[in-house]
């Protein structure tokens, strides 16, 4: 029985995660179906949006008594378990070259 001991394939550099060196990281819950994801793992997305919407933004700045009263906006920071990143489009799948691209 001849055995020869090689190191198992990676399919990435980082093994889809971040955590290099920490032994352990805490979990979050996924936005979309509150999966438990570890932190370094999940798909980040901070999310910034106008809390009226566009169709009601011109009525409610009629109806405002200051004339240039800005509109607060919305921030949310987005965490995703990569199979609802991947559904939603936040992320798509890559081929093995482009899969090596770091770029943001």
């Amino acid at each position: 029985s001849f055995s020869v001991c090689t190191a198992m394939t990676s399919k990435r550099r980082n093994n889809g995660r971040s955590k290099k060196g920490r032994g352990h990281t805490c979990a979050v819950r996924c936005s979309n179906c509150a999966r438990c994801v570890p932190k370094d793992k999940a798909v980040k997305r901070f999310l910034v949006r106008n809390i009226v919407e566009q169709a009601a933004q011109r009525d409610v700045r009629e109806a405002s008594v200051y004339q240039d009263y800005q509109l607060p906006k919305l921030y949310m920071k987005q965490q995703y378990c990569v199979s609802c990143a991947i559904h939603a489009h936040v992320v798509r799948v890559r081929n093995t070259q482009i899969r090596k691209n770091r770029d943001p």
